[in-house]
């Protein structure tokens, strides 16, 4: 029966992911589609989907201290995504009937709750799955992440096509309130005997980023992959040109699919062998097959194109997988809502940022706005590099080995 109860929490937990996350990916394509369609203007719709993304890095980190100070963090959770979701309707009700800035500032507003959907999830992973099966069921988590990236930007352009662009939005919205019932299933968090009196928010807000600063595996992991989400974020700015020199920007998106369906065969072999290879070894592995793959893009050729966004997908999917694999293992039991949560915020605002400077760079050259991005990779594979080494020295100034003896290295 306990193990019936516990695969029935994974599966659980595996729906309830899905399901917000595939809304969420979808939000995005269906406002901007919704944007363009009402107002008219590429512009408003572009700055909606920048609203709702950038003011994740303040959200982030507050949500991540009330979730690990919750002790039904579920409930909390569940709260924050029927306030994402009404907040979608809102600025689908808003777009064309009050001022532009308006509706940009609730996107902003919306935001703030976006990494409940990502960090919040997967922060509460090890209460449904613990021991032994946790790094399998890391692996499927990171799963969904790619099955929401597959089907979430066609599932909005389907229904914009069949029910017009609003539908899209509204859509996005019922698949995260479906989440619900997951969410509020999520198990609730022992009380202590003794109550001591709880610190600030802001104190646990220091607390968290000391936490991630102070260990060497969750700094390196957390600065490597912000900055490799940077380069990811100037790919999605170079689509539509890299679907024109196919033959249409429609085709920007197939090449998508393509992306998220190769990381999801990859995850897919690492869930099947999830002690393959070690969670730091694939994070700096996948920043250097990343590089490849956008420098075989840059080439331009058809056939060249399709495979580099093969590989890419080999190297995005396992590094989710590997990054969660590290937050779980480095991340103090009670802060970690707050460290996952905080990374997907940093996460967030590095792909938006990339994908701010990229634009201009892909008008004057997508051979070079691609060729930035694999630059990118490559400064990401150098950060881990800077952060290993200094670790190296640390060892060997604080604590030398007796004459003879060999110096402990911790290169996982």
């Amino acid at each position: 029966m306990t193990i019936v109860k516990k695969r029935y929490a994974v599966g659980g937990y595996a729906v309830g992911a899905t399901a917000a996350r595939t809304g969420d990916e979808m939000s995005g394509p269906a406002l901007l589609l919704a944007g363009v369609a009402i107002t008219g203007s590429v512009s408003t719709a572009s700055s909606l989907l920048a609203g709702i993304m950038i003011s994740a890095a303040i959200g982030g980190p507050v949500f991540g201290v009330l979730l690990d100070r919750a002790t039904r963090p579920g409930r909390l959770l569940a709260w924050a995504l029927g306030v994402y979701a009404t907040g979608l309707a809102a600025i689908l009700a808003s777009l064309g009937r009050v001022p532009v800035v308006v509706t940009i500032l609730l996107a902003v507003c919306v935001g703030l709750l976006g990494p409940a959907l990502s960090g919040g999830w997967t922060s509460q992973l090890p209460r449904v799955a613990t021991g032994e099966r946790l790094p399998r069921a890391n692996a499927l988590d990171a799963m969904t992440f790619n099955l929401a990236s597959l089907v979430g930007p066609a599932l909005a352009g389907i229904v914009a096509g069949v029910w017009g662009a609003s539908a899209g939005v509204v859509v996005s919205a019922a698949l995260i309130c479906s989440a619900l019932p997951s969410a509020l299933t999520l198990p609730a968090i022992p009380k202590p005997a003794k109550s001591r009196p709880s610190p600030s928010v802001a104190s646990d807000l220091a607390a968290g980023v000391r936490a991630i600063l102070r260990s060497r595996g969750l700094a390196r992991a957390t600065s490597t992959s912000v900055i490799s989400c940077a380069g990811q974020g100037m790919v999605i700015a170079c689509i539509p040109l890299l679907g024109e020199s196919l033959g249409a920007a429609g085709y920007g998106a197939i090449l998508l699919s393509v992306t998220a369906a190769s990381a999801l065969v990859a995850n897919a072999i690492l869930a099947r062998h999830p002690r393959l290879l070690a969670p730091d070894t694939i994070i700096w592995c996948s920043t250097i097959v990343l590089a490849a793959a956008l420098v075989l893009l840059a080439t331009g050729r058809p056939a060249l194109v399709i495979a580099a966004m093969v590989i890419v997908g080999i190297g995005e999917g396992p590094q989710l997988t590997a990054l969660f694999a590290i937050r779980h293992r480095e991340a103090p039991g009670r802060l970690r809502g707050q460290i996952f949560t905080t990374g997907a915020s940093l996460k967030i605002t590095g792909f938006a940022l990339g994908a701010g400077i990229a634009g201009p760079v892909a008008d004057w050259s997508l051979p070079g706005a691609l060729l930035t991005a694999a630059g990118t990779q490559v400064l990401a594979a150098l950060g881990f590099a800077w952060h290993s080494r200094a670790h190296r020295r640390a060892i060997v100034t604080c604590s030398p080995a007796p004459q003879g003896a060999p110096v402990e290295t911790d290169d996982r």
